[in-house]
């Protein structure tokens, strides 16, 4: 994989099942990612810290993540409540978001992609499949897509 020494990107996994945080975190750590994944484990954590308020508020320590992965069953706030706040958003409007999720509803993927969602993912069973999933986000998402910059400075 191509390293990203002088821009490396930043990914907010958004998702409340432990086991489902431990695979994803042991894949993203693999595929040499790892120390750029923060991980929020409620929708409302997760507008927390992409408006950076609360604890979320020193851009250092958690910066604007280049990525969302966002599962769609959380506590509280719902992923598909968050992802519809995330491209409702003016300054968030652009950023990218994955749907990772256990959900293969049609009814899921026709609302997530309705409301903005730019990939819709069902997650994989094993470790294994995690990891294939990471690889692959690595090389399309933070290796050959180009996004656009979060806002232009006319925003």
């Amino acid at each position: 994989m191509p390293s990203r020494p002088n821009n490396p990107m930043h990914i907010l996994l958004i998702e409340d099942n432990r086991l489902d945080v431990e695979l994803t975190l042991d894949a993203f750590r693999e595929a040499q990612l790892g120390d750029n994944l923060y991980v929020v484990r409620s929708g409302q954590e997760a507008l927390n810290y992409l408006s950076g308020q609360e604890q979320y508020h020193d851009r250092q320590v958690y910066p604007m993540p280049d990525l969302v992965l966002l599962d769609l069953k959380l506590p509280g706030i719902d992923g598909h409540e968050v992802l519809q706040r995330i491209k409702t958003t003016p300054h968030l409007k652009r950023l990218p978001v994955i749907i990772l999720t256990s959900s293969q509803e049609h009814t899921d993927l026709i609302k997530s992609y309705d409301s903005g969602a730019n990939s819709y993912l069902v997650k994989p069973l094993s470790a294994k499949g995690f990891l294939d999933v990471v690889q692959k986000i690595d090389q399309y998402w933070l290796t050959l897509n180009i996004s656009p910059p979060l806002h232009d400075a006319g925003d």
